[in-house]
């Protein structure tokens, strides 16, 4: 049976709203660019309340500030998947590129995708850890209380993944 209006309120009150100041700036610290803290604080609050309501939430601070870091990340793939410059408005110029310019981008590519591939190669734990500390940036604690794993699990893992993906980069070529 999902709570009521008050008991979601009193847990609000207590395991949510005191972390609020902390997440602000975390927010501006984290996302430098962001224009509207608000709406965003908003939002995980919102996602916060939803999960919570189902029983998917067991440490409100943890699960608040990883909700917050995906809303962010969602509002800039957003942003990032509608910035673009109508056809009408480009200069010739910016249509014909260098060929070195070409070939830089294209080396680009192939460097993300080699390092893709490295990722995919990696266990899954080892994967998870991984992308958590260096994708998301969360510390090892963090990290250890999201997959109920020890700290020194997390070291042992980020370890293994910076070895096993520098062999990986360098069976392909790259530095």
């Amino acid at each position: 049976m999902p709570p009521s209006r008050s008991e979601q309120a009193d847990w609000f009150a207590a395991e949510v709203q005191p972390h609020e100041s902390s997440l602000r700036a975390w927010l501006r610290g984290r996302f430098p660019t962001l224009t509207d803290v608000d709406d965003l604080v908003q939002e995980a609050y919102a996602r916060l309340l939803r999960a919570q309501a189902s029983g998917k939430v067991r440490n409100a601070r943890n699960y608040l500030f990883a909700t917050a870091r995906n809303a962010a990340l969602d509002l800039f793939r957003h942003e990032n998947a509608l910035a673009f410059e109508p056809i009408g408005e480009t200069s010739g110029s910016s249509v014909l590129q260098e060929e070195a310019g070409v070939r830089e981008a294209v080396g680009r590519k192939q460097e993300l995708e080699i390092l893709r591939a490295a990722l995919q190669a990696l266990p899954t734990r080892c994967r998870q850890v991984f992308t958590l500390r260096k994708l998301y940036g969360l510390s090892h604690r963090e990290i250890a209380t999201q997959l109920r794993i020890s700290e020194r699990t997390v070291e042992a893992q980020i370890d293994k993944a910076m070895r096993r993906c520098t062999a990986f980069l360098r069976a392909h070529g790259l530095p």
